[in-house]
């Protein structure tokens, strides 16, 4: 349903387009009511409408002012000029400049329904061609490489869920289901035209993977790397994997003629642990350096197998880091038993104690990002690794960094609604400081504030329970009100003093807020004074 916005100083006619039009048959909604071109745009910031019509002749603010400054803020708008005889040829010039449709008065409630649908039909149709399939589907085949190439990228370097990756891998046409997973990385021996026989290795090492239906091979920071997928499982996975190496390493030394160098991972059993499996054929290259080595290395050959190594990954570092800034606690007690249930009798006292300082340090580092000082938190001189390292047993230091993790996700949430209060109430005082600056914005507190408008304008409301502009109007009546009953001031003086350019805007804003003139106003309010009363 797109929403709509009628502008119009003469209130029949406002009435009339109300009453007179089917709105909802069109699948339309009223959302809001304005007299003027002024008033309009400011109830447009809170509305959101989809189409506006509006007057062209109007007081403060005309109806093509009105359109340019809409499309300013949104060019999607669409807006609609209703427009009298005289002002036609006015109109017609200005349709290609920000107007969609115009309608010349006197026009019956057909006529514009007829205009209506015939708008609500073109948005329709803008809609349908942004989502247009066949376009969509060419777009994306073309994208396909660039897609394949990110999610590998994500792959090495992120630890994402196996679901997330296997749902992006259908969408981008890679098939990485397998019973496990390795990842070896090639690089050559400088030489001239190092480019070129890279992308020559790339295109030798792919169609070796291909023959082997071992997997992928891609082009990754200057290196060949080799995305192994074991769909066969035990020994004979193995073996089909370093077969393909060795016949890489063979092929590219026959045909290239220059050295190459391949650093081979252990298995993975999950695609989140590829990362891991990339680090590790990082550290198997690193070996090409040490004399004696071969040109495949094999990082199980070179260092000490550890089973079950326990890792603080990504996925349980995001985990962490988003329950202490932003979760429940409920939420930050379960992210916390899965952090816990990957310790088991069988890692050894370091490997634990590493494990958790490597928590401790994640909450640590959250708290910083929150503006928040450990030394605040639990005190000058606290020494949390070495309190770690005097506990008795597991149980204990699991306990202990539990307490760490809920004190710090309480003061980090009480932070941050300090932090919201702080910028509400500093946007309050620049606003009562400058509510006399006509010029004065949103844009303008969020500029002296160094945030954003949107961020500005969401918490602004929550503590507040007005828009900003709403706030600046009801500061400017209220100081309205008060000139007028404490000075003789002109209205149009007093106009100038509460940030109104325009006394006549003023006077139909007073109106419109306090629901009697100014004139009448003060003289409403020198009638209640007591007799003898100085103003």
């Amino acid at each position: 349903m797109y929403r709509v916005l009628l502008v119009d100083d003469e209130q029949d006619v406002r009435e009339g387009l109300v009453v007179e039009v089917d709105w909802e048959a069109m699948d339309l909604r009223i959302v809001g009511l304005a007299e003027n071109g002024r008033e309009a745009l400011e109830m447009a910031e809170r509305v959101e409408p989809d189409i506006v019509i509006t007057d062209i002749s109007m007081p403060f603010m005309d109806g093509l002012e009105l359109a340019r400054r809409l499309r300013e803020r949104n060019p999607l708008m669409k807006v609609v000029i209703l427009t009298g005889y005289d002002e036609f040829d006015y109109a017609r010039q200005a349709v290609s400049l920000s107007v969609d449709e115009y309608l010349l008065k006197p026009f019956s409630a057909k006529h514009l329904t007829e205009l209506l649908t015939r708008l609500c039909a073109q948005m329709a149709a803008e809609i349908a061609e942004r989502e247009n399939v066949q376009q969509l589907r060419e777009h994306y085949r073309t994208s396909l490489p660039l897609l394949q190439a990110e999610l590998i990228a994500t792959l090495l370097h992120r630890q994402k869920s196996a679901q997330y990756i296997l749902n992006r891998a259908s969408q981008c046409g890679l098939e990485l289901e397998g019973e496990r997973y390795g990842v070896s990385i090639l690089t050559l021996h400088p030489s001239e035209d190092a480019e070129l026989k890279l992308f020559a290795a790339l295109n030798i090492a792919a169609e070796i993977w291909d023959d082997h239906q071992a997997g992928y091979a891609f082009l990754h920071q200057e290196t060949v790397v080799l995305l192994y997928i074991d769909r066969l499982g035990g020994a004979e996975g193995e073996k089909l994997q370093q077969q393909a190496l060795e016949k890489v390493v063979r092929s590219i030394h026959h045909y290239l003629r220059v050295p190459a160098t391949i650093g081979s991972s252990r298995l993975a059993d999950t695609l989140p642990a590829v990362k891991h499996a990339y680090e590790d054929a990082l550290l198997a290259l690193d070996y090409r350096l040490v004399p004696g080595t071969d040109s495949l290395i094999y990082i199980a050959d070179v260092e000490r197998q550890t089973e079950g190594k326990l890792r603080f990954d990504e996925l349980k570092q995001q985990t962490l880091t988003r329950c202490l800034k932003a979760g429940t606690q409920a939420e930050l007690e379960q992210g916390l038993q899965i952090i816990f249930r990957e310790i088991t009798v069988e890692h050894g006292r370091s490997d634990i104690q590493l494990y958790l300082i490597e928590v401790l340090t994640t909450v640590w580092k959250a708290a910083q990002a929150s503006g928040e000082e450990m030394e605040d938190i639990f005190g000058a001189g606290f020494q949390l690794y070495t309190e770690l390292f005097r506990l008795p047993g597991l149980s204990e230091a699991q306990q202990k960094v539990r307490e760490v993790c809920l004190l710090v996700q309480e003061r980090i949430s009480s932070g941050r609604q300090h932090v919201y209060k702080d910028i509400v109430e500093q946007a309050l005082a620049f606003t009562k400081q400058h509510y006399a600056d006509p010029e004065l914005s949103i844009q303008k507190v969020c500029a002296h504030l160094h945030i954003s408008s949107g961020y500005f304008c969401s918490i602004f409301k929550k503590e507040v329970q007005l828009t900003f502009l709403q706030f600046l109007m009801q500061i400017r009546m209220d100081e309205a009100r008060e000139l007028l009953r404490s000075t003789e001031l002109k209205s149009f003086q007093i106009a100038e003093r509460v940030g109104f350019a325009e006394p006549n805007y003023f006077s139909f804003c007073f109106k419109k807020h306090v629901g009697v003139s100014p004139k009448e106003y003060r003289r409403q309010a020198e009638a209640a004074a007591p007799e003898g009363t100085l103003r």
